[in-house]
């Protein structure tokens, strides 16, 4: 693949701890479960992939002043990651409970010191990338009050230094509480917007994929649905294009598989690949994130 320059992912980096119950959860008693706990946050998620895929990248993020937040760094440093993490005395680093599944999984969330991502580190942050040429923004920073001006900082600055600029819209239920109007304003015209087939929905209506990616295309320049095992769908102003439904692989965990799929995308895309050959590359990384336990590689 062509080399590209280093893309800044603006996030969460949380630790996540995974519980594969071994059989439907028993309300009032006991369910054996496979818990493993390890380095999340679709942000840090997604700077993980595009690392493994031999991209140069930067991640803006806070963390708590602790134990935690000094293993989830370390994690990503020695992952070949670029920290530009804040830890904040007397914050406790966010954490996600994942209920994973094969099919789905459920996430049970205290971002922590998530919310306090603050406008000025991410733009210095962003100053002292002068090789950048992307800047991928998790939606969860707009999504949550407290770090709404962060996110909004980050694609202010990222236009004022002439990058590209995507979205991943991250989950359905925040998005239904702040409205997809407000939230089709703060990401209008960036250059890719992320959702999935939930996502769009709240975003555009119901409709086929195909329909509400063209409908999100006219805030966005660029949609990707993400239909999971389905493929998924590009829409941009003048085209559409299907990514077919890939061959299956043996699922064990879901989590972080939208993460992975959008590190393949933006390292394709960014390095000039057409959309069909970015949503190639998207399935191909997250087919490898759905066959293991975590969101990591």
């Amino acid at each position: 693949m062509t080399d590209a320059g280093r893309v800044i992912v603006v996030g969460d980096l949380v630790t996540d701890v995974v519980v594969v119950p071994e059989g439907p959860i028993e309300t009032g008693t006991d369910t054996m479960a496979a818990i493993t706990p390890s380095g999340g946050g679709q942000g840090a998620n997604t700077a993980a992939w595009l690392a493994h895929a031999g991209a140069p990248v930067t991640l803006i993020a806070s963390v708590g002043d602790d134990v935690a937040g000094r293993e989830r760094v370390a994690e990503l440093t020695a992952a070949g990651v670029t920290c530009a993490v804040r830890a904040h005395p007397a914050a406790v680093t966010g954490t996600v409970v994942v209920l994973a599944s094969p099919d789905e999984r459920t996430l049970i969330t205290d971002p922590g010191a998530c919310l306090l991502l603050d406008p000025d580190d991410v733009n210095a942050a962003v100053v002292a990338a002068p090789d950048a040429i992307h800047l991928h923004l998790s939606g969860y920073v707009l999504l949550n009050e407290g770090s709404r001006a962060g996110g909004r900082a980050a694609l202010a600055a990222a236009r004022d230094r002439g990058l590209t600029v995507s979205v991943d819209a991250s989950s359905a239920a925040p998005l239904r509480r702040v409205g997809a109007h407000a939230f089709l304003a703060w990401v209008r015209d960036a250059d890719l917007l992320l959702c999935n087939a939930d996502e769009a929905t709240v975003l555009a209506g119901s409709g086929s994929p195909e329909a509400q990616a063209v409908v999100l295309a006219r805030h966005s320049r660029n949609v990707i649905v993400k239909l999971g095992p389905d493929g998924a769908v590009w829409a941009g102003r003048d085209r559409v294009a299907r990514l077919p439904a890939p061959a299956r692989v043996l699922v064990k965990d879901p989590t972080g598989a939208g993460d992975a799929f959008a590190a393949g995308l933006l390292r394709a895309w960014s390095a000039g690949a057409a959309p069909e050959a970015a949503l190639t590359a998207g399935a191909v990384l997250g087919a490898a994130a759905v066959t293991k336990v975590g969101a990591r590689p």
